[in-house]
């Protein structure tokens, strides 16, 4: 009998928690801030994040976090 799998997240194959991955890629977007500003305010919280792991994160994740905040919108 075949076993049942269970959905894949986007973030199955990161090592840092979604939690992380969503903090980051909206302190990008929400305030105006260069990549190694994000990387430098992580650092001082004590999270080791590359500029580049920002950009990289924001080009993956960006636009799937765009269509839940438009979705969320448009409901109320």
């Amino acid at each position: 009998m075949a076993r049942a799998r269970k959905p894949k997240t986007p973030f199955y194959r990161f090592n840092s928690s979604p939690e992380i991955i969503r903090l980051v890629v909206m302190m990008y977007v929400k305030y105006p801030l260069s990549l190694r500003n994000v990387e430098d305010l992580l650092a001082e919280r004590g999270i080791e994040i590359c500029h580049e792991t920002v950009r990289f994160w924001w080009n993956r994740f960006g636009p799937m976090f765009a269509l839940e905040i438009a979705a969320g919108a448009s409901i109320g």
